[in-house]
């Protein structure tokens, strides 16, 4: 009595953005392209104000340079994180939280320092751009923190 056996195996391939170590579909995804827009349009809002050499009032303008700065250094932090994959690394911080938060206080303190601008700017084209780039960075920041809302606190499933 003779017995056959046959195995079969199945090979699968995946993408680069599965498993390797950099996620490049990342910078097509929703999230990805808010990043990218919040970074261009705050670079372009602070170099706009930066490089206006006819300043009216300069705390308000340094104000306004610290803020985008430093939320375009973060964000453009978190956008590499994402790319890197660096929030497997790093399992002991709660990145979705952390970004929310980041998002909030941005939008908040973004959107202070474009009526700032755009009350001291006295009809400066430069400030003006600068102004109107930190309403559109806001604007999608804004988007951004309803987005990540919806996943950091969105509705849970309940179980009954």
């Amino acid at each position: 009595m003779s017995h056959v056996v046959t195995t079969t195996t199945a090979t699968t391939t995946t993408s680069s953005s599965g498993g390797g170590f950099v996620n490049l579909g990342y910078s097509r995804s929703v999230s990805g392209l808010l990043k990218i827009g919040q970074v261009v349009t705050l670079l372009i809002a602070y170099l706009c104000v930066h490089l206006s050499k006819s300043w009216t009032d300069v705390t308000a303008l340094r104000y306004f340079e610290v803020v985008t700065l430093w939320f375009l250094i973060a964000f453009s932090i978190f956008f590499l994180m994402h790319i890197l994959r660096l929030q497997s690394k790093i399992p002991c911080i709660n990145w979705t939280l952390t970004e929310f938060l980041h998002y909030v206080i941005g939008t908040i303190l973004i959107f202070i320092a474009a009526i700032v601008v755009a009350i001291k700017s006295n009809g400066i084209a430069a400030l003006t751009a600068g102004s109107a780039f930190a309403f559109i960075a806001t604007i999608l920041l804004a988007y951004n923190v309803w987005i990540s809302y919806r996943v950091t606190c969105g509705s849970q499933p309940t179980s009954e």
